[in-house]
């Protein structure tokens, strides 16, 4: 095998906005993203393509709660919302990759793994719910989403808007970790621990159950690419690179950064915690589980990033 690079993208990064919220909008963008993604391959990697659910795990879940409303369907869980999700932004993003093989004359296969991750039952976040899902809410909405959903739990995600948050417990294992390594040493371009992966935790027998939360993508992609030594973790977001006074008269993008800098710049506050601190975090995590490189772009600056010129590039030295 040579060369491994995880590239995590965001569920966010997948709807531009509010007019562009379809299955349909939702693939253009893939096919859009996947392009990039084939030119980090054409630059020598083998690649395991993560992504993130939160505005579709959102939509999914409230599209259960209106059905069953309307006419007493049953609730689908959160943790199966997490299962749906990974199986249809998975089939996505697997179809535009290989669609994309086939143009340029990539003899490649793409092919999505279905992903448990398993999580402490005991973990603080069960009780603390932080991960923002589904829509963007204003000011002028709030009333009734606080009427009609009392039990929800609102938060301002970041000054975009309000939005519901649940549970986001930190990731302990990838059960399908040796599937996901066996797939990328046959030279298979592999999806997986979409949305942060599926939820699991361990009852007293050793069995694997679902429990409903949402775990970070960034969080579940870096202790992928961790465990598999990966060469290269990227964040692809929204922003082409990560900001210091960020919308300020003296915002600064930040290029070719240290370890030790970057985690000075975030314990200083620079960061966002709804935004881009989960990002910087993970990177940190990454670097300091023996990772040499990691990455925070946009999609169609990831072929520059890699090759040095452009984006946030953290180097662990």
């Amino acid at each position: 095998m040579g060369k491994l690079a995880v590239i995590a993208i965001g569920g966010n990064s997948l709807i531009k906005d509010k007019k562009h919220q379809t299955v349909d909008d939702q693939y253009l963008a893939v096919c859009e993203t996947v392009k990039h993604i084939v030119d980090v391959i054409e630059e020598g990697y083998e690649v395991i393509v993560t992504h993130g659910n939160g505005p579709q795990v959102g939509f999914m879940l409230r599209r259960s709660e209106i059905a069953h409303e309307a006419d007493d369907m049953h609730l689908v869980p959160l943790v199966n919302c997490d299962a749906d999700t990974q199986g249809a932004i998975g089939y996505q993003i697997q179809q535009a990759l290989q669609n994309e093989f086939n143009k340029r004359g990539i003899k490649k296969k793409a092919t999505t793994v279905v992903s448990q991750v398993e999580v402490d039952k005991n973990d603080s976040a069960f009780s603390n719910p932080s991960k923002p899902i589904g829509s963007f809410y204003n000011d002028d909405d709030m009333d009734k989403i606080k009427k009609e959903h009392p039990d929800w739990i609102m938060i301002n995600d970041s000054g975009r808007g309000y939005r519901r948050v649940v549970p986001s417990p930190m990731p302990i294992k990838i059960i399908e970790q040796d599937s996901i390594e066996l797939l990328i040493n046959k030279g298979i371009t592999v999806i997986a621990v979409g949305g942060g992966g599926i939820p699991v935790i361990r009852d007293e027998e050793d069995n694997l159950n679902g429990i409903n939360a949402v775990i970070d993508k960034d969080n579940a992609s870096c202790l992928l690419a961790s465990e598999l030594n990966a060469d290269l973790f990227i964040i692809s977001t929204a922003v082409p690179n990560v900001c210091i006074n960020f919308g300020k008269e003296n915002q600064e993008k930040l290029h070719d950064i240290s370890l030790d800098r970057i985690k000075e710049l975030r314990d200083e506050g620079h960061f966002a915690p709804g935004s881009m601190l989960p990002k910087i975090n993970a990177c940190v995590n990454f670097l300091e589980n023996g990772g040499t490189k990691a990455i925070i772009t946009c999609p169609n600056e990831l072929k520059e990033a890699v090759i040095g010129n452009k984006g946030t590039i953290i180097c662990n030295r």
